[in-house]
């Protein structure tokens, strides 16, 4: 899993992993969810992707 860089300090998500049809957030609470095309949406899994991947630069 990659490492979220918290640029703000305010966000929850310590790791992510990006898939081809989901990305998996691990929290800092150690929760760790896996986000889908079918349990958040195809166009909301894209956003989230190209947010992460813009971090990284």
């Amino acid at each position: 899993m990659q490492q979220h860089i918290d640029i703000n300090g305010d966000s929850g998500v310590a790791t992510y992993e990006i898939g081809t049809d989901s990305i998996t957030v691990q929290f800092k609470d150690g929760a760790t969810y896996l986000y889908t095309n079918g349990s958040a949406g195809s166009s909301n899994i894209e956003t989230m992707k190209r947010l992460a991947r813009a971090v990284l630069g």
